[in-house]
């Protein structure tokens, strides 16, 4: 897989391609959003990392220019985490976006979980000992049971899926499962979990509690 990071400061790059490295990654990298534009009209780039500030040209505008020459599971960075930043990047179609400073552990496992969503999970279900989940299907089963899920604990367990291992804000399930013009506060999500977990019964525990962030599917 070849990641492109882009970003105008080397220190930033530098820290991303070492990671990057250790997780397999063949790592290109642009100082801003033109040399990035050039990078992927000349390179087969499987997933990107993006700042928003940079010289030339910043990353929204590279972003949908990119987008014409082909579509990149892209991340975008930021120093700023305002939420025009996160709406301005959603609406234009990127896949996560993340705040400086930032954890490049927590990054090389985002860049993991939107290229398997890229790419599909294997035999398209998600099977954990006597829970299967059918995305073809859009079923749940435990021991040949069908649970009963509504259709947003359904959406909610698919994405903890897709996100596996990742501590996930309540924000970001929010805006992800109800999208950003929802007017709910983080109980709607509280709610909604402690229902999933009541259904998924014997493996109600996959769901974790993460203090001070939100939750995680822990597998």
């Amino acid at each position: 897989m070849t990641l492109l990071v882009v970003d105008d400061e080397n220190l930033i790059r530098d820290v991303i391609k070492e990671y990057g490295i250790n997780e397999g990654y063949n790592i290109i990298e642009a100082e801003d959003g033109i040399d990035a534009i050039n990078k992927v009209k000349e390179n087969n780039i499987d997933i990107m990392v993006l700042d928003i500030m940079m010289p030339k040209l910043d990353g929204f505008s590279a972003y949908k220019e990119i987008k014409r020459i082909k579509n990149i599971p892209t991340i975008m960075l930021s120093a700023r985490s305002e939420e025009y930043d996160k709406l301005m990047g959603f609406d234009l179609g990127i896949d996560d976006y993340v705040t400086k400073p930032f954890s490049p552990k927590e990054l090389m496992a985002r860049l993991k979980a939107i290229l398997q969503r890229y790419k599909g999970l294997e035999n398209d279900k998600f099977i954990y000992k006597d829970l299967v989940v059918d995305f073809n299907g859009h079923s749940v089963y435990i021991k040949d049971n069908v649970l009963n899920l509504t259709p947003k604990e359904y959406d909610l367990l698919v994405y903890f899926i897709e996100n596996k291992n990742i501590a996930l804000s309540r924000e970001q399930l929010l805006s992800n499962i109800w999208g950003y013009d929802f007017f709910g506060d983080d109980r709607t999500i509280d709610t909604h979990i402690k229902m999933l977990r009541n259904n998924l019964k014997e493996y109600r525990d996959l769901i974790i509690t993460v203090r001070g962030v939100g939750y995680k599917f822990q597998v």
